[in-house]
């Protein structure tokens, strides 16, 4: 845990009790602040309340005795309207905070020098951070990564010259962070996402812009406009900048030339690390990562050969074109992760001889964005709501089957996919939300993991 003792003594209020709420409660109590929390789910008021925190409806509450409003991200702040508790705050003059903003201010009172990398973008954050942590702990260094991937960063130990702290942050938590001047700033890339709740593309784009804009380090993809634009107004600025693409580039930075990684430092062009046979970093999109990851290892002075090692040993993410296992020359890749159209195209750019299993709870649009991937794919196999939507837009292009659950797609693809007798991928990559049949994504590719590893002749990996 860190204790946030930068609010030591003062009254503060807290909205959203789930689990990274209850974490910043504790915190914020254990560094000597008195805190007044809130949810609209009595049963997490409970659960507060028996862990010693003060648990009370704000709406009753008198404003003027708070500092500050610290306000989950997952509640909105501005759009499509704001929370009433945000309003409350407004009309009081209280500012409104997250947890993000609450490490910042505890890492400048003690120890404003601490390594921090903070990483955003659209797509791949999480990969990304998962990533360069797992290069920097291969390397030996004391990391710690949180934030919007896992524990809540308030759970992390304390900011630390000795230690380096890996944070994914969403838009919401960079909204709510307006202090954040990380170390490193990561920004990925940009594509039309939350807007329902930053209202336009611009103030989506803006807000994450603020994650790079006073970092010690700028590392920024530049493979779409707006974020070409971010890196041009963060080195107008004075920002030290380091781009990241899957294109040449003739400035600092790092990018992919095919599967090879190269380092640009003034005129000086040179190879780092090479991805071929890294199951885990498959794609363009999955280069742009690694790239990011480079710049940001070779920043904190990891020797080029330790960032070899860490990513032929990166296990990748669950969910996200994870290697299940094998059977003879058929690949088995769970992708639950996919839940829309956007997702899926990077799987299926990534592969051939598709055994496709797809479908749930249909996204806008369904797939119709993907058929020109269609000619990949030797059959698709239809689970869940969207059976007979994907049914239509697959036509005669896609030989398919209805499925209708997970078990008779997973027996049946395996089935084809070892009688073709070449190099088969069978891709559980929905295009879909879960909601249909399971609870979450996760339990969709838990169940897809362990259907695969009871087919008779599997080789699995990481079982």
């Amino acid at each position: 845990m860190t204790p946030v003792t930068s609010f030591q003594g003062k009254t503060v209020a807290l909205f959203g009790l789930g689990g990274s709420g209850l974490a910043t409660a504790l915190a914020l109590k254990e560094g000597g602040a008195r805190v007044i929390a809130c949810d609209d789910n009595p049963a997490k008021m409970a659960e507060a309340g028996a862990k010693g925190i003060e648990a009370a409806d704000l709406r009753d509450a008198d404003w003027s005795q708070f500092s500050s409003f610290i306000l989950s991200p997952g509640v909105p702040l501005t759009h499509p309207e704001p929370h009433w508790s945000a309003k409350l705050a407004r009309e009081a003059g209280v500012e409104i905070i997250g947890d993000i903003e609450l490490f910042c201010r505890e890492r400048a009172k003690i120890a404003p020098n601490a390594p921090f990398v903070a990483i955003t973008g659209t797509n791949g954050k999480s990969t990304t951070t998962a990533l360069i942590t797992h290069i920097l702990r291969e390397a030996g260094r004391n990391v710690q990564m949180g934030g919007n991937i896992g524990t809540a960063i308030l759970s992390l130990g304390p900011p630390s010259d000795r230690r380096i702290h890996v944070v994914e942050c969403s838009s919401f938590q960079i909204d709510l962070a307006p202090s954040l001047a990380p170390t490193i700033g990561v920004h990925l890339n940009l594509s039309p996402d939350h807007i329902d709740r930053h209202g336009t593309m611009e103030l989506y784009a803006a807000i994450k812009e603020r994650l790079v804009a006073k970092a010690g380090l700028a590392v920024i993809g530049v493979d779409d406009p707006m974020s070409r634009a971010i890196a041009e107004r963060c080195e107008a600025r004075g920002v030290n900048v380091a781009r990241v693409s899957v294109e040449p580039l003739h400035v600092k930075g790092v990018f992919a030339d095919g599967e090879t990684l190269v380092g640009v430092t003034g005129d000086d062009a040179a190879s780092v690390a090479n991805l071929s046979g890294i199951g885990s970093l498959r794609g363009a999109h999955n280069a742009q990562n690694a790239a990011a990851a480079v710049a940001i290892a070779l920043a904190l002075n990891v020797s080029p050969d330790e960032i070899r090692s860490g990513l032929h040993t990166f296990p990748g993410l669950p969910h996200r074109m994870e290697e299940v296992g094998r059977i003879a020359d058929a690949l088995f890749i769970n992708d639950s992760k996919a839940t829309n159209a956007d997702s899926t195209e990077k799987a299926l750019k990534s592969f051939d001889d598709i055994f496709w299993i797809l479908g749930g709870k249909a996204k806008e649009g369904g797939i119709e964005p993907l058929k020109e991937y269609f000619s990949k794919i030797r059959k698709a196999y239809l689970i869940g709501a969207a059976s007979d939507e994907f049914a239509q837009t697959l036509g005669t292009q896609v030989p398919h089957v209805h499925c209708g659950t997970l078990d008779k797609a997973v027996e049946q693809a395996a089935s084809d996919a070892q009688a073709l007798g070449a190099h088969a991928v069978v891709l559980l990559s929905p295009a879909c939300a879960s909601y249909d049949q399971f609870a979450n994504y996760e339990v969709r590719g838990n169940h897809f993991r362990d259907l695969v590893r009871a087919l008779p002749g599997i080789e699995a990996k990481g079982a």
